[in-house]
């Protein structure tokens, strides 16, 4: 909404308010003051309070509405989309059964051809709107339809994204390929600390966080699954890692990241988790010893006559009697494979030694 928008809607709250309190002036004046209706002094305290109840309105009511307005979208905000729609769908199942069952009660005479059913209609409309919500998280595979109708995801459910996970920038591509589903969940501390990091004084760390929003903003704006931002802030002295584990364990959700300890921490606790570093290490093309392949030789190893290259996966290739071919591209033999904590590490010979 622009500034034009908004101080239009303002001026209409304000006029709003101006004629509930008036309203309220006058009928509260007619209360106090019915007594003396005859006498000009109590009409001009009548007209006196009614123009009081005015001033109040126009001065604090747009305040007390704009406040009262902001809790409540703080408060949806913080509710996850599917519980808020299942949540009103068996609220409006409720009603309409209470409105069947209340047909026969509209015949009586007096008062009970109306109380009783709208005691009906608020019994069986707080049962849909509970059993909604209860049944809400059976539904949550309903957000892995894509906006391009890809194929059904393998995870689906609520995402809490982690900063690492949107500094290391994949996120944008995996959510891409359609292989995960569900709905990434950005909450408002991870917000505040990539904006915390995007205005640092390194240079680095500024680049990391701004790199970090350019992301989210591609998520948000190009990737196929929704995105929702939740309004909760982070409690004092209380780690982001160590609210984030406590938020996915109260919403049944899972966490993605690139942080080692993260990783750890959520596991203990049973947290299921989806690892950037794990899923791209999982997703590298396997090779064997005695297998060929063509590498470039871009720098020297660390023992003498080695040379380094790298896969397209960025897989570090050692070449034994590599250093004399470094800037070319030459064939060479696996001989080894290593896998490390850090990732693979593939041991080759150049075929010209053959």
């Amino acid at each position: 909404m622009g500034w034009g928008g908004y101080r239009a809607v303002k001026f209409l709250i304000r006029l709003a308010n101006i004629g509930l309190f008036t309203l309220l002036g006058w009928r509260l004046s007619l209360v106090l003051l019915a007594d003396g209706e005859s006498n000009q002094s109590f009409l001009m305290w009548k007209i006196a309070l009614i123009v009081g109840s005015a001033t109040i309105g126009g001065l604090l009511g747009p305040f007390v509405t704009f406040t009262f307005l902001k809790w409540i979208s703080n408060k949806i905000n913080s509710i996850p989309s599917n519980t808020i729609i299942f949540g009103t769908v068996g609220m409006i199942l409720g009603l309409v059964v209470a409105s069947l069952v209340s047909i026969p009660f509209f015949q009586l005479e007096g008062w009970t051809n109306w109380l009783i059913p709208l005691i009906v209609s608020g019994i069986l409309g707080i049962t849909g709107l509970v059993l909604g919500i209860q049944r809400s998280p059976d539904f949550k595979g309903l957000n892995t339809l894509s906006k391009q109708h890809k194929f059904t995801a393998h995870i689906s459910g609520d995402i809490l994204v982690d900063t690492s996970a949107i500094i290391d920038g994949r996120i944008a591509d995996l959510t891409n390929t359609g292989f995960v589903g569900g709905t990434l969940i950005i909450p408002r501390f991870i917000l505040d600390e990539l904006r915390h990091i995007a205005d640092s004084s390194d240079t680095l760390r500024r680049t990391r966080g701004r790199r970090g929003l350019e992301v989210l903003s591609k998520i948000r704006n190009e990737g196929i699954l929704p995105v929702q931002f939740l309004e909760t802030s982070l409690p004092n002295n209380i780690e982001v890692d160590a609210e984030l584990v406590r938020l996915a364990k109260s919403m049944k959700a899972y966490i993605m990241t690139t942080d080692f300890n993260l990783n750890r921490i959520a596991e203990i606790q049973g947290i299921s988790v989806l690892n950037v570093n794990e899923l791209a290490n999982a997703l590298k093309p396997i090779v064997l010893p005695g297998e060929n392949m063509a590498v470039n030789i871009v720098q020297e190893g660390k023992e003498p006559e080695q040379g380094v290259g790298f896969l397209d996966d960025g897989t570090m290739v050692v070449i034994e009697g590599g250093r004399r071919f470094i800037n070319t591209v030459q064939n060479v033999t696996i001989t080894r494979v290593l896998q490390t904590a850090a990732g693979r590490i593939i041991f080759a010979q150049s075929r010209e030694m053959y």
